[in-house]
Order: structure tokens, then C-alpha cells, then sequence
């Protein structure tokens, strides 16, 4: 690559990423020093902003990346569990779970879900149980981020800057961007970004498709290099893991702390439902152009260099060097605004949830600040050592990461709707379903005598599918079994004064 398109591209890249920053000491400068204002924006956020929030927090490698790649390799149909079945789906659960969450929040001035549950049921435990599981499953989604950074990096240079250099990259814009803006900051961006992905993905398929010929003639290449491309399925695809995996998926994200929190965030009920609605509309205009920039660099024969991904190497071949660079700058930036995100809300986590109930209960706000920061720098550099190793492709760290977030979301939505839950039924629940899905990411196959213990799938279902079952089973059976404790709230959670 010459050394001129290679300053163009780091040149692009370094000034979004520094713009991205600017605003986030902009929102420094305006945001107050109390838990609230930094983690949830005072629950003051309208619908533009909410919305905008959310999707570009579920900008990550694993969507504008990971999909692609999926698409390049096996055809275009996930276009139906990610742009369909999950934006549908999650739209759903927003409602359900979110508007519920939103009024208890309103009430009661909770900020993680550790907090509401453990208030519920009067369990620290419960309350610990809840953020230790949150921790441990975000770690590989940030690592995910990191991932995704330095293939991006690796595919837009053609392999001149190494893989571990966009890692890095992202890792210390995304700790000093947290430290700096607080969630202000963080839903500005988001907002930014989120306009930005969604306008220079349609202008990158209308490139491609100009540079191409046109789409009879990507449609022509690909019936001629890629035909079980243009069949529903292809043979590549089964019904039981489609849906297994859109339902995981969508469940999965209404546990992530970066995602849930939003719950706690609009400004009023009609922000929030105004949001679910027009959710559905935005996922579809934002996948099927990125899965289908996937498919088509497949039809049209577009090499990957090994440890990169599809969509640099189709830019790289039909677009402009400076336009390849903004988009992977752009994905880039929505990689850091979900980074961010995860990294304040578990910061979140790690100060409320754990460090003050558990070591510091008289903490000032100022100790508690700082504990946050250092908890987001140790964990960002923890997670960015291990994407060094690279422990499988983007869509295998996602989808586990997915999967055990999604282990907890029925023990939470029966906790929000039915009085009999009990505390032991919740961490019966919670922690079951947790077991036995850690077990089969860990033990993937295990068979003895002959006999398989533990599989992928069951009757062609996912296990991760099973095991949310089974969480739901032991939360429901365990608190009809068990009677409810002296210090849990009586009923559902009561919607009273709210709480200093």
C-alpha cells in the first residue's frame, strides 16, 4: 500500500476519533458530579437521543462487522434474525421489560438492575449475584469491540498496521472518553454516530453497487459464483437455529447493563414508547445494507485477507481510499460508543452493586468516582490483553456473550410481573440457568461411554435456548416451593415515593 493512501486512511480515523472526544469533554464540562447525573443523564433523555442512544450502543463489531462476515461466508439470511426477528423481538421486550423498569426506576431511583432486584427480594447477594454475572459476560462483548478494531484496522490497510495497533487504539480513546463524559457524553455521541453509520452505509451500497455496474450485475456475478446465495436457506441455515438464535439474541440484550440502564433513562412514558416503536424501522435500515455489502463482496469475488474483514476489503476494491477510511472510522466510532457504554454501565455495577454495599458503604460520591474510573481502566486493559489472542471470530464472542445474558432475563421478567417470586426462586433461577450454560460453553462436548452429556443443541434447539428454559422452570418452581422472606417487598414491586 503507498505510504501516501496509508496517511489518509490513519488521518481519517485519528480525526473522527478526536472529534468523537471533544464532545465528550464537552460533556464533561456540563455534567454534574452526582451518581445519577454521570450514569443515567438525570433520566432526562427524549426520544431522539434515547433511541439514537441505543442503537448506536448495539453498534458494535459483532453487528456491522461480524454480520458481514457471516453474510460473505454463508449467504445473506441473517439479515432475518438480526434486521427482522430481533428488531420485532426486541421492540416487544423493550415494552415489557422496559417500560416496567422505567416506572419502578421513576419511583424508586434505582440505577442497575442489581439495585431493583436487590431492593425487591432485601438481598445483597441477589443484588451481587446479578452484577458478578453482568461483569463476567461484558468482559468478551468489550473484548469483542477491541477485536473488531484491529481487524478493521488490518483489512482497511491491507496488514501494514498490525492488528494489535487498532486494538490498542480503540481501547485508550474508549477509557479516556468514559472517564471524561459520563453518560451525557456517551448518548450525545451516540446520537452523532448513530446518524453518521446510518447515512454512510446506504452511500457505501450505492457505491458499490455504481462501481459494480449496477445490481443486475452483482446479482448476475453472484447467481454465477454464489447461487445457494439466492435461495432462502441455502442449506446453511436451519429454522430451529434461526430462531433459537434471534430469541437468545433479543432476550440476551435486555440484560446487557449498557442496554437495561437505558430503561431507567427517558424523560417520560412517552419517550420510551415512542422509542420501542420506531425501533424496529431503524434496525432494518441499518442490517440489510451491511448484510448485503457481505453477500455481495462474495458474489463479486472480493478477497478478505486472513485476520481482516469483508467490508474494507469491498471498500478498498470499489470505493474511494478516503471513503473506505471514513466508513471503517465511522464503524470505528460505533465500536468506542458501544465500548463506552458498557464500560460506564459497569463501572455502575462494580461501585453500587458491589464496592459499596460489600467494602464501603460510606463512600463519598468523589471516592465512589474514582473507584469507577480505575474499575474502567483495569478492565478495559484486562479485555484488550486477552483479544490479543483472538479466542474465536467475532460472531462466536458475541453470540457466547449473547447467550449468557440471556440466561437471566426470564427470572427478571417474572420478578416484574408475578407476586410469588420469591428470593430463593430468583437466585435458584438465575444461578441455574447460569451453571448450565457455562457448562456447555465450556464443556461443549462432553461424552462419556459413549453417551454425549452435554451438546451444542437438543433436537436441533440451541442449548443456550434450554437453559433460559430452565431458569424459567426453577425461578417460577422454586418460588412456588419456598415461602417469601420477612425483609421482601410484599408483591410485585410497589410503585411508591421515590427513594433519597
Amino acid at each position: 500500500m503507498a505510504e501516501s493512501d496509508l496517511l489518509v486512511q490513519m488521518g481519517v480515523v485519528g480525526v473522527y476519533l478526536v472529534v468523537s472526544l471533544l464532545v465528550g469533554f464537552v460533556a464533561y464540562r456540563l455534567t454534574s458530579r452526582d451518581a445519577e447525573d454521570y450514569y443515567l443523564a438525570s433520566r432526562s433523555l427524549g426520544t431522539v437521543v434515547l433511541l439514537f442512544t441505543t442503537f448506536a450502543t448495539l453498534l458494535s463489531a459483532f453487528t456491522f462487522f461480524g454480520g458481514p462476515n457471516l453474510s460473505y461466508g454463508a449467504g445473506p439470511e441473517w439479515i432475518l434474525v438480526m434486521g427482522l426477528m430481533d428488531g420485532v423481538l426486541f421492540a416487544v421486550l423493550w415494552y415489557a421489560v422496559g417500560y416496567r423498569q422505567w416506572l419502578i426506576g421513576q419511583n424508586r431511583g434505582y440505577v442497575t438492575l442489581g439495585e431493583m432486584l436487590g431492593d425487591r427480594f432485601g438481598s445483597r447477594g441477589l443484588r451481587a449475584m446479578v452484577a458478578t454475572i453482568s461483569l463476567f459476560w461484558l468482559f468478551p462483548y468489550v473484548m469483542l469491540q477491541q477485536m473488531g478494531a484491529g481487524e478493521a484496522i488490518v483489512g482497511l490497510t491491507g496488514g501494514t498496521v498490525p492488528y494489535w495497533a487498532g486494538a490498542a487504539l480503540i481501547t485508550v480513546f474508549m477509557i479516556l472518553y468514559v472517564v471524561l463524559a459520563g453518560l451525557r457524553g456517551v448518548a450525545w455521541t451516540d446520537t452523532i454516530q448513530g446518524l453518521f453509520m446510518l447515512s454512510i452505509v446506504w452511500v457505501a451500497v450505492a457505491w458499490v453497487v455504481s462501481s459494480a455496474g449496477g445490481l443486475s450485475a452483482i446479482s448476475a456475478s453472484m447467481a454465477e459464483t454464489k447461487p445457494e446465495f439466492l435461495a432462502l436457506g441455502g442449506g446453511l441455515y436451519s429454522p430451529e437455529w434461526m430462531i433459537s438464535t434471534a430469541v437468545t439474541i433479543a432476550f440476551g440484550v435486555i440484560m446487557f447493563p449498557q442496554i437495561n440502564q437505558r430503561f431507567f433513562m427517558a424523560k417520560d412514558d412517552r419517550v420510551l414508547k415512542r422509542s420501542f416503536a420506531l425501533w424496529p424501522i431503524l434496525v432494518l435500515l441499518l442490517f440489510v445494507p451491511a448484510f448485503l455489502l457481505g453477500s455481495w463482496a462474495a458474489g463479486l469475488g472480493v478477497q478478505v485477507p486472513e485476520g481482516s474483514n469483508v467490508i474494507p476489503a469491498l471498500l478498498n476494491e470499489y470505493t474511494p481510499v478516503w471513503f473506505a477510511a471514513l466508513v471503517v472510522a465511522g464503524a470505528m466510532a460505533a465500536m468506542m460508543s458501544s465500548s463506552d457504554s458498557m464500560l460506564l454501565s459497569g463501572s455502575s455495577y462494580l461501585t453500587r452493586d458491589l464496592y459499596r454495599p460489600f467494602v464501603n458503604p460510606t463512600a463519598s460520591d468523589e471516592r465512589e468516582g474514582w473507584i469507577a474510573r480505575i474499575g474502567v481502566a483495569v478492565f478495559a486493559t484486562l479485555s484488550f490483553v486477552a483479544s490479543l489472542f483472538q479466542p474465536g471470530t467475532l460472531i462466536n464472542v458475541g453470540d457466547t456473550a449473547f447467550g449468557g445474558f440471556a440466561q437471566m432475563a426470564l427470572p427478571v421478567m417474572v420478578a416484574l410481573y408475578w407476586p410469588k417470586t420469591t428470593k430463593l426462586g430468583m437466585l435458584a433461577g438465575i444461578g441455574g440457568g447460569q451453571v448450565f450454560y457455562i457448562l456447555h460453553v465450556f464443556l461443549p462436548e462432553l461424552t462419556i461411554s459413549g453417551t454425549t452429556l452435554f451438546g451444542g443443541t437438543y433436537f436441533g434447539w440451541d442449548f443456550a435456548l434450554w437453559g433460559m428454559l430452565l431458569s424459567f422452570g426453577l425461578t417460577v418452581g422454586v418460588s412456588y416451593l419456598t415461602p417469601a422472606a420477612a425483609d421482601e417487598d410484599a408483591g410485585t414491586f410497589a410503585v411508591g415515593s421515590r427513594a433519597d
